[in-house]
């Protein structure tokens, strides 16, 4: 009752902030290529800063005067800034696909089934510790957290290797710890993401293996800039925890060549929960990238990346260690040239190295005084893609190519032995522990997926892939060995997925049915960790090198229908699981380290035969007036584990997130509450907890005192909620004071930004 009062007030004062017209232009917006109306397109007059949305029919109203400049942006056709004129008619160009994005809905013939965009500049004003953070408020995801700076998203019941989680449409930077302590989201700087891009699960062949779903992390593009030397400076202030974010960006653009480099420091303190307890979470990071564009010519573009990631003193309150430092390296080269031929549309190839170096120990810990624990890893990830888009009519289109993924982990655990059987030892001994067994996974796909227009408004997909696999280990433990009887050679395996999808788009209505086999390989960890703590429970872990691949078979039938101020949407789906990935307590094998501290067995990975999800999403967004907009975004996941008998572990629960953004010419002000119900589904077999509900309240206010300067403040957990998210946890030995990682308490932040 006090969120929806505070939410009633805010709508209140929104209102009566709005200003009155004069001097009213009307226009209206057409496809060049097909014209049909363009909905949804931004228009902003550059010297006012006033802003309109076109409708269904492609029609605007907006406070201009005659021969002002505006701007025109859309996901889907070119910017474009032109001299208004009253009633105008104005044509644009469908947007090239650029060579960092996967999705692009230019027209039917371009969509990726039960996909979505998502764009949100409201968190740019406050400081996201990773790019993890981002993933909080969009429906569906929840977050899977060691600590302030590792977390990871999880979509309904699929998480770490079940999503397919790239930058740029296709380069990886893989978790060099089994701990996960240095997900992908913890590798590049949460100012460069553009926006991010998702498919809800094994609807495409095309983006290399997809079980769960893919998560493209899209970095911003200099394409649209204007030629010349551009660039900003910014740096955010946050009080819970004395945490401070400073950044800067380089742009310089001619037609044939473009350059962007950015940096970015960040240094997080300890943050208190609601009730006041410390939470360890500080760590530092040092980031910088730096992008070479080259066009020779009109149709053919060749970019260069190069990014490094350096973090420091890492605490992390969910984990037995600690991390002193974790650095990363990407490198990548993309080409692309369109319009080949009146039927080969494009061709692209891109290739990418990573490689990250981490180190975990235990120094600080309870535990340290009786056994100090120093575990250094890394991981090497390579590969590419190369794809041949192929139009042979005006109502087809092929896409067809490879792509590949080699992946390489080493390291071990040094453990010295201080205290043994409660003694003292007058000599300390040394154990070395082999924990990846110098482990590979290499995925080599081939694709092909076609895209047909049946009618006007029908577009028919469907694509087949295959994945070739192949895996081993160069340096197994003994015991590894032993307990599957002996030499384990390396493992083959042939994965077929397939999609098939019917999309109907027509006046603002949208409906789509798609159906997906998505088959995903098990993971280094579910083939090879050996006797190490990788989840929330005190077992050790057993890999199985012999899992058989787990396959999804998914269908999501969803609605959206867009009215004159009001957007509704719904999506509901449902996944039959086969040959399951799981750990199970196996009473054959004992625990290996310090063998008599109960659990005193270990827990090895197996399939499960049947398993299945099950859930929707629903939107409902209403437009005010112009500029006051009401968005609700509410999501479940329902998932068992047949063959147990009990839910799935790790599953997010019912999530209702509500909010009000108000926007004028130079300034905005938004009001969000996520509202989120208490997980009692748990899996016994995990030993799992349950978790309470919780709600949260979040404002920010942006200010753009002149062109350039934008200034932000926030206050987020207005009501000072004590909480935790149900994915979070800490494990035996954490320097967390519960079983849990509360989020902050209050939480005060103020950012400035300037660009020129």
């Amino acid at each position: 009752m006090k969120k929806t009062t505070l939410l009633s007030i805010l709508a209140c004062l929104f209102a009566a902030f709005s200003n009155g017209q004069s001097g009213i232009i009307s226009g209206k917006l057409i496809d060049e290529k097909l014209d049909s109306p363009i909905e949804f397109a931004n228009i902003k007059v550059l010297k006012t800063h006033k802003f309109s949305v076109s409708n269904v029919n492609g029609e605007f109203v907006i406070e201009a005067n005659e021969g002002d400049e505006i701007e025109i942006t859309h996901l889907s056709y070119k910017t474009i800034i032109l001299k208004i004129t009253n009633n105008q008619t104005i044509k644009l160009q469908p947007a090239q696909i650029e060579l960092n994005e996967i999705i692009v809905s230019v027209n039917p013939l371009e969509d990726i089934a039960q996909s979505e965009i998502i764009v949100d500049p409201i968190k740019m004003i406050s400081q996201p510790r990773s790019v993890g953070d981002l993933f909080k408020d969009i429906k569906g995801f929840g977050i899977s957290k060691r600590g302030a700076y590792a977390s990871e998203p999880v979509f309904r019941s699929f998480k770490y290797e079940e999503l397919n989680v790239q930058y740029d449409g296709g380069m990886k930077i893989l978790n060099a710890c089994p701990s996960r302590m240095d997900p992908i989201t913890t590798h590049m700087i949460p100012e460069e993401v553009e926006k991010i891009e998702i498919v809800k699960g094994p609807f495409t062949v095309r983006f290399g293996e997809n079980f769960g779903g893919i998560i493209n992390i899209v970095t911003k593009s200099n394409t649209n800039l204007h030629e010349g030397f551009h660039g900003s400076i910014e740096t955010g202030y946050e009080t819970n925890g004395g945490n401070s974010v400073n950044g800067i960006s380089f742009t310089y653009v001619t037609k044939k060549v473009d350059i962007n480099v950015n940096g970015s420091y960040r240094d997080f303190g300890d943050y208190e929960d609601g009730s006041g307890t410390v939470v360890p979470s500080s760590f530092k990071s040092a980031d910088y990238s730096v992008n070479i564009g080259v066009n020779p010519t009109e149709n053919q573009r060749l970019k260069f990346t190069w990014r490094q990631s350096f973090a420091r003193d890492i605490m992390h309150a969910g984990l037995p260690m600690d991390s002193p430092y974790d650095n990363s390296l990407l490198g990548g080269i993309d080409y692309k040239i369109q319009q080949i031929s009146n039927k080969i549309e494009s061709f692209s190839i891109k290739v990418f190295y990573s490689y990250v170096d981490h180190l975990m120990t235990n120094e600080g810990r309870p535990n340290y005084m009786m056994t100090a624990s120093t575990s250094p890893v890394a991981s090497w990830t390579s590969g590419g893609k190369a794809e041949l888009v192929i139009k042979t009519s005006e109502n087809i289109r092929i896409y067809t190519g490879l792509d590949a993924n080699l992946i390489d982990r080493k390291g071990d655990r040094t453990r010295i032995v201080k205290i043994m059987n409660g003694m003292m030892l007058p000599t300390p001994k040394t154990f070395v522990d082999k924990i990846w067994q110098d482990a590979s996974l290499n995925d080599i796909g081939v694709f092909a997926e076609g895209k047909f227009n049946l009618a006007d408004f029908t577009t028919l997909t469907t694509g087949v892939r295959a994945d070739f696999i192949s895996s081993g280990i160069d340096d197994p433990a003994s015991d590894f060995e032993a307990l599957y009887g002996g030499e384990i050679e390396d493992q083959n395996e042939i994965n077929i997925s397939g999609n098939a999808s019917l999309k109907y788009q027509k006046n603002g209505f949208q409906a789509q049915l798609a159906l997906g086999r998505g088959v995903r390989t098990a993971s280094m960890i579910e083939r090879y960790i050996n006797h190490f703590n990788v989840n929330n429970d005190a077992y050790e872990y057993v890999g199985n090198p012999y899992l058989d691949p787990e396959i999804n078979n998914q269908i999501e039938l969803s609605f959206i229908k867009n009215f004159n101020r009001i957007e509704i949407g719904i999506a509901v789906f449902y996944s039959f699981l086969q040959d399951y990935i799981s750990a199970t307590v196996n009473e054959e094998i004992p625990r290996k380290f310090m063998p008599t501290t109960p659990p005193i067995y270990a827990k090895q990975f197996v399939n499960v035969d049947k398993a299945a999800q099950t859930g929707f999403e629903f939107t409902f967004n209403y437009n005010v007036i112009e500029s006051l907009k009401f968005t609700s975004d509410l999501s479940y996941t329902w998932a068992e584990n047949k063959d147990f008998d009990e839910p799935l572990a790790q599953i997010s629960p019912f999530k209702a997130i509500l909010g009000l953004e108000f926007e004028q010419k130079n300034y905005f002000l938004a009001l969000k509450s996520r509202i989120v119900a208490e997980q009692n589904r748990i899996s016994e077999s995990f030993m799992e907890v349950a978790s309470p509900g919780f709600a949260t309240l979040d404002f920010r206010v942006g200010y753009e005192p002149f062109v350039g300067l934008s200034v932000g403040a926030a206050v987020l957990n207005i009501l000072d909620t004590t909480y935790y998210e149900h994915l979070n946890f800490s494990y035996k030995n954490s320097n967390s004071l519960s079983g849990e990682i509360y989020e902050p308490g209050r939480n005060f932040t103020v950012y400035i930004k300037y660009r020129f």
